[in-house]
């Protein structure tokens, strides 16, 4: 016993060394955002709602964790991305969707988005969940540039992976579509790229879907938050600052600042809760200026983190389906039919 204690003093002692000699630290992690907390959290509310369980069909084959990116040189030492794929098994050269999870830029992780991810794929879709690195590891704007380079690997690697380069498609689900809308409306912005490889290819997407993904910052359901010292928000932990603190970051990271002509096509799916729209129907104007198509679904009696649970589970897919085919899927036809 006393040479077991012994021994486990040395080791602390000898890992406090190595850290403080340039060692590598673990890489923070916030785990309060799962699907199971996120059921106890809506079932006092919303009884009927039940967890969608993983189901790969039968024609979508499955990777997983495959890397995206290397970041050598990170407080944490070598950073490696991932991404888990999903594409039909059949040959072809497949339309994109890349899905970003939620979790307040600070929990989360990208299994969350694995039941749509599966479940689009189906419908002749290569589907991409990705990891990014969240505040408690990395402030704004790191996931902005790993969410770009998840992108611009894709397209390089379009022949390994039987992708149709020219139709790439963003969704998230509350600050992931906040990300998805950011990314997908940010491909001309370089100070966005990030230098995570494959910096020549271009990040450009061709639809966004933003599920409960808020458009402005500024808005005060977002930018008051931090009233309350002792509740410090998701933003400014995100930032590294309050509004108050740092409103140059907070506007920066609206994607309303970047909407204009060259905005895709955007999808929006919404829960019942208006917090959560925060910038949309100004942004809906700006693409209507530049008669850019976008359409609203509102589940109308639901919780925020809807696209978990049923009985909204399969009409977000129908949602998300229907949008894609009408951008990717019928333009091609519609070239086709031109040649």
């Amino acid at each position: 016993m006393k040479r077991f204690v012994f021994l486990m003093l040395m080791t602390l002692v000898f890992s406090g060394l190595k850290s403080q000699n340039g060692g590598v630290r673990p890489i923070p992690y916030d785990t309060s955002f799962t699907t199971t907390q996120a059921w106890i959290s809506i079932r006092k509310g919303f009884p009927e709602a039940k967890i969608v369980k993983l189901q790969l069909p039968n024609s979508v084959s499955a990777q997983y964790n495959l890397v995206y990116a290397t970041l050598p040189d990170t407080p944490f030492g070598k950073r490696e991305l991932h991404l888990d794929l999903f594409r039909p098994k059949e040959r072809g050269n497949f339309p994109v969707l890349i899905l970003i999870h939620g979790g307040g830029w600070r929990s989360g992780n990208k299994s969350l988005e694995n039941p749509l991810a599966m479940q689009i794929a189906a419908h002749g879709y290569v589907t991409a969940c990705v990891e990014y690195r969240l505040s408690p590891e990395a402030l704004y704007p790191a996931a902005v540039y790993d969410i770009k380079a998840s992108i611009r690997f894709l397209r390089t690697n379009s022949n390994r992976f039987g992708i149709n380069p020219d139709k790439m498609s963003l969704s998230g689900t509350s600050a992931g579509g906040q990300l998805a809308s950011l990314v997908g409306m940010t491909s001309e912005v370089k100070k966005f790229d990030g230098n995570e490889g494959n910096n020549s290819v271009s990040s450009k997407v061709q639809a966004i879907i933003d599920m409960d993904g808020i458009l402005d910052f500024t808005d005060p359901n977002e930018s008051a938050k931090d009233n309350d010292p002792s509740r410090r928000s998701a933003g400014a932990y995100w930032f590294g600052a309050t509004f108050k603190e740092a409103p140059e970051k907070w506007t920066e990271a609206s994607p309303i600042v970047y909407a204009d002509k060259n905005t895709p096509p955007m999808l929006f799916i919404n829960s019942s809760l208006p917090r959560f729209h925060a910038g949309r129907d100004s942004v809906i104007t700006i693409l209507n200026t530049h008669q850019i198509y976008s359409e609203v679904k509102t589940h109308t009696y639901s919780p925020h983190p809807y696209w978990l649970f049923h009985p909204w589970f399969e009409p977000t897919v129908r949602y998300m389906v229907t949008f894609l085919d009408k951008i990717l899927k019928n333009q091609t036809e519609q070239k086709k039919q031109n040649k």
